[in-house]
């Protein structure tokens, strides 16, 4: 029985992927890269997100060159966001579930607390984690397991909704169940060889619960 739904942010709630693509584009253009376009980015997306430079740059990132490709990529973000809105369904499904629900993102907490408050979602959720100190582009399942614990649910009775293969590694780390949401950045074949159900739309997901 799910008591608690954990939501991934980015890619999920926040229909974001073409300011995604769009900063990716912008902070590349230095090396002469052809543009990508939204399937484009999603066959070359993995997590960490410096892998996915490397794939796409073709070869490892030197010293200090992530710092001044993610400094760059959330410049243009930031910018770019403004102009995106919830995923469709998403203010209902919140709306609608009677159980808790919290959301755990890999985007800056500066960042994301802000905007999920300017969305007045924020009193739906028990917590609300992004990254803090400044770190970014890791592994997911570390800050999963911090975020359940201190939002003190019962992975067990947990269900995670997010878009990527890393949201899913998450959720078995934990021990909570999932199910993947092929709206943002992780083409579905990749979604459905985690194991978990694979969905085209939010209400979907909810059904799961």
């Amino acid at each position: 029985m799910t008591e608690h739904i954990l939501w991934d942010w980015n890619g999920t709630l926040f229909d974001d992927i073409e300011a995604i693509v769009g900063a990716t584009n912008e902070v590349f253009l230095p090396y002469e890269l052809p543009p990508l376009d939204a399937d484009g980015f999603r066959a070359v997306y993995t997590r960490p997100v410096w892998v996915t430079y490397e794939v796409m740059l073709g070869r490892e990132l030197r010293e200090g060159e992530w710092r001044l490709l993610d400094d760059g990529f959330h410049q243009s973000y930031f910018r770019l966001m403004a102009g995106c809105r919830l995923a469709e369904g998403a203010e209902a499904m919140i709306k609608a579930w009677s159980g808790t629900q919290s959301l755990c993102s890999m985007a800056p907490h500066s960042h994301l607390e802000p905007l999920v408050t300017s969305f007045g979602l924020d009193t739906y959720f028990v917590r609300v984690d992004g990254l803090r100190d400044g770190a970014t582009g890791g592994e997911k399942a570390d800050h999963m397991l911090a975020h359940i614990r201190a939002a003190g649910v019962d992975p067990a009775k947990t269900l995670v909704i997010g878009d990527s293969v890393d949201d899913g590694v998450a959720a078995k780390h934990v021990g909570a169940r999932a199910v993947l949401y092929t709206g943002g950045m992780t083409p579905r074949a990749k979604l459905e060889e985690t194991g978990f159900p694979v969905v085209d739309s939010l209400a979907e997901a909810l059904n799961y619960a």
